[in-house]
């Protein structure tokens, strides 16, 4: 069973960059989509990229589109976002998620989750 664990996470300043990193075990992550979702108090998780399987195509939300990066190396199970230019908005539980081969945008689908890094973007 695919487990997974954030890291990376902090206080940044406004106009900063973080990256985040999401490790896997259990099983190989070339089976698997990664997404990252973020969750902020009183606001509904919302898909910030995603990944597929091979790593060969990345998806991004239109409004997230030249904020974040995703990227993934199958051969060190691990998917990263980089993430640029935050504000204090950008303050939320980050979560990486996993589920079979193809992204989708609906958290629903994805039955793997980690526990959360906290990002926090004040001055």
């Amino acid at each position: 069973q695919l487990q997974l664990v954030e890291s990376g996470g902090g206080l940044v300043q406004p106009g900063g960059s973080l990256r985040l990193s999401c490790a896997a075990s259990g099983s190989t992550l070339d089976q698997y989509a990664i997404a990252w979702f973020r969750q902020a108090p009183g606001r509904e998780r919302e898909v910030i990229a995603c990944i597929n399987d091979n790593g060969l195509n990345e998806n991004y939300p239109n409004s997230m589109r030249g904020l974040f990066s995703i990227s993934k190396d199958n051969a060190e199970n691990t998917v990263w976002l980089q993430m640029s230019r935050l504000e204090p908005e950008d303050t939320a539980v980050y979560y990486c998620a996993g589920k079979a081969r193809f992204c989708l945008g609906d958290s629903r689908m994805y039955p793997y989750w980690g526990q959360g890094t906290q990002v926090t973007v004040s001055s």
